[in-house]
Parts: structure tokens; C-alpha cells; sequence
């Protein structure tokens, strides 16, 4: 039995840009593993070809990486000993070392290691991967896979997918089209400001569009200002009411709930966070205000009809700045609101005549080969202990 863990330690997005490397894996054993951090373990329960998902917070990633600790590494090393991985391929991100768990591999007994890896890996790997220039994050995640000596299956198109069924969404998303306007990120430099979402809102509703917002639940607050004052608010608890014109969903989803919110819309905008990437993994066009702190040739929307929109040439660009290094935001602030209104409508049509399924979005249910994925959600999770 051939045993493989994929690792990916970081948030649901980069999980998901992960995710056809790891569909492209799967084939090639009888169990595939997926080792993350807390902030992506949603996002790989989603992802098909995946076996069990092991959790660890490992203090070389993330935005606030936990505290080196001796004792947490150790209970990592035998929670990877105790299973016994023949191979591990670790994904990372472009400016990102995969050498600390590539030792963790190591001193697990995991005998075949690859990765991508600029720096002198030693006898880390044994595939020490050098990525070309210009590739999108999910190509060099493929291409990694490739220099393994892992073909993809030919009947995988590449692009992200997410197990079905979804779940149902809440009712109190409307019945017909709908834009859905997700104003946070994880990384603030990468987010839309409170008033500039407000805006944008406020434009697609004189347009016609019915809009729902979204958000986590530290992102109420956010969302509540950018929706603004929401028949959703004071609806009552039960019997019928009108549909409300726009809807704040924030703290109301998980992320599988989410990804079936952003299936049924006509289109999402959204920032360049994990959302943007939920909505290409359910086919859905997006609207991207990126900012160029990070390159958008390798994080923007993969996969589907998208539009990149803000001024990609601004002083932050490629600076990797957490926190907008230029007062007021301008390459965002400075896209006007009626030309977010012309992107959603140049991918989804107008409010009263959107384009049909099939026509401007695709909704995938991907089955990788040979054997059919299963729909269901991975439930086993394994954590390393605190």
C-alpha cells in the first residue's frame, strides 16, 4: 500500500490553489494525506482526491505563526512516523522555504521528499524543484508534481474543484441572480476599504443586481458597513417576507456553505483572498480588486472568466506589504464603483437577461480517475496536540 501526504501550510486559498497538484497525486497511491495548518483544514476537507486531513500549526508560516516549541515539533515527527508515508510532497508558495518540513519528513522516516526549493537543500530532497518563471501558483504546483515523475490524469483539465454535493445555501439568499460582494482578506493590504465596498455595493444595487455580502465571523462588523442598512436585518424570524436587495451573510457560513453561496451567483468581487479562489473552485466569474502587493499573474483567479481590476503599477507593487504601505489605498480605492458594475456585467450579463449556466460560469463536479473521489466531506482529522 502506498501511503503519500501532500502538505500545503497556509490559509483556505492557497489550499485550494493546491488542490489539482493534489488531484494529480492522488492516482498514484492508495491513500493520500493532506498536512495543514489550522486556517486552510477547511478548504482540504473540500478537496477531492483527499484521503484525511492532519492538522499542525507550525510556527515557519502563516500570518501570526504560532511560537517555536519543541515538544509541538516532536508530537509532528510521530504523528508522521505512527502513519508511515512513503512520499511527501510539499507545496509552497513562491518566496516560501519548504526545507523546515521537509526535515520534519525526514526525521519522520519518510524516505522521498519534493518540493520546490531555492535555497541548498542537503539531503532533504530528494527532488529539489526549480520553478519556472512566469507560472500561476497552481501551475507550479503541477509542475512540481510533474518533476516527480507523476503524470496528471489526462481527463483533469487542471483547473480547482471541490467535492459535491454542497450543501444547500441559506434561505435568505434570493432565488434569482445575484452578485456576491466579499470586502474582506486576510491580509489587509489585500482588501477592499469599508467605504470603497460600500460603494461598490451601492452600485451594483442602482444597477439591479440584488447583492449578497459576505464575510467571516470577525468580519461582521466589516460587512455590516458595507452592506449597510439590510431588509435582512429586520426580517422576522419566521413567516414570509420580500427578498431583501442586499444581504449580509458575514459569520453566517462555513466554508462549504460559502462555496455553495458563491455557486448559485452570477459573479463575485472580491479582493485577492481565499473567496476569490472558492469561487473559480465552483466556476463562478470574479471581479478581482487586486492588489499588486503580490504578483497577479501568479494569484489572480484561475480557470475561469475573471477581471482584474486596480492600478497593478502602484508604489506597493510586489513589495508583499501586510498592511497598505500608501495612505488611502489608491490601487483599489482609485477603481471607480461603475467600473466594477461594467466587469460583473461584461461576465455575467445585466440583472434582467445574466447568462445562463453554462455560459459564463461552468459548475464543476470533478471526479478524479481511476476511482471515483467521494462526495462526502473528510471527517477524520488528525491534529498534532497542543
Amino acid at each position: 500500500m502506498t501511503r503519500v501526504l501532500a502538505v500545503r501550510l497556509d490559509n483556505d486559498g492557497d489550499v485550494l490553489l493546491a488542490g489539482p497538484a493534489v488531484r494529480a497525486l492522488a492516482p498514484s497511491a492508495d491513500s493520500l494525506d493532506m498536512l495543514v495548518s489550522p486556517a486552510g483544514q477547511a478548504a482540504a476537507r473540500l478537496l477531492p482526491g483527499v484521503s484525511d486531513v492532519l492538522v499542525a500549526d507550525v510556527p515557519w508560516s502563516g500570518y501570526a505563526p504560532a511560537p517555536a516549541d519543541a515538544s509541538r515539533l516532536q508530537a509532528l515527527v510521530a504523528l508522521l512516523a505512527e502513519r508511515h508515508y512513503d512520499r511527501c510532497t510539499v507545496f509552497t508558495s513562491f518566496h516560501q522555504s519548504p526545507l523546515p518540513m521537509a526535515l520534519i519528513a525526514r526525521m519522520a522516516g519518510i524516505g522521498y521528499v519534493a518540493a520546490t526549493s531555492v535555497d541548498y537543500p542537503g539531503s532533504l530532497l530528494d527532488v529539489r524543484h526549480q520553478r519556472p518563471e512566469g507560472l500561476h501558483e497552481v501551475e507550479a504546483a503541477l509542475d512540481l508534481v510533474r518533476a516527480t515523475g507523476v503524470t496528471p490524469p489526462a481527463d483533469d483539465d487542471g483547473r480547482l474543484a471541490l467535492r459535491r454535493p454542497l450543501p444547500p445555501v441559506p434561505a435568505l439568499v434570493p432565488a434569482g441572480p445575484y452578485v456576491v460582494v466579499h470586502p474582506g482578506a486576510s491580509v489587509p493590504a489585500r482588501a477592499m476599504t469599508p467605504d470603497h465596498a460600500r460603494a461598490i455595493v451601492a452600485a451594483l444595487r442602482a444597477a439591479g443586481w440584488p447583492v449578497v455580502v459576505t464575510g467571516g465571523p470577525s468580519e461582521r462588523e466589516l460587512a455590516a458597513v458595507v452592506a449597510g442598512p439590510t431588509e435582512a436585518a429586520s426580517r422576522p424570524a419566521a413567516g414570509p417576507a420580500a427578498p431583501a436587495r442586499v444581504i449580509d451573510l458575514a459569520g453566517r457560513t462555513d466554508l462549504a456553505e460559502l462555496a455553495a453561496v458563491l455557486d448559485g451567483a452570477a459573479c463575485v468581487v472580491v479582493g485577492n483572498t481565499g473567496p476569490a479562489h472558492l469561487a473559480a473552485a465552483v466556476g463562478t466569474p470574479v471581479v478581482s480588486l487586486f492588489s499588486p502587493v503580490v504578483p497577479a499573474g501568479r494569484w489572480a483567479p484561475y480557470g475561469v472568466p475573471s477581471v482584474v481590476l486596480g492600478d497593478q503599477q502602484a508604489p506597493c507593487r510586489g513589495s508583499r506589504a501586510r498592511e497598505c504601505p500608501v495612505p488611502g489605498h489608491p490601487c483599489l480605492t482609485g477603481v471607480p464603483p461603475e467600473d466594477v458594475v461594467a466587469a460583473v456585467d461584461s461576465l455575467a450579463g445585466s440583472p434582467s437577461s445574466p447568462v445562463p449556466p453554462g455560459g459564463g460560469k461552468s459548475r464543476r463536479a470533478f471526479v478524479p480517475s481511476p476511482a471515483p473521489a467521494p462526495t462526502d466531506p473528510v471527517h477524520s482529522t488528525a491534529e498534532v496536540p497542543a
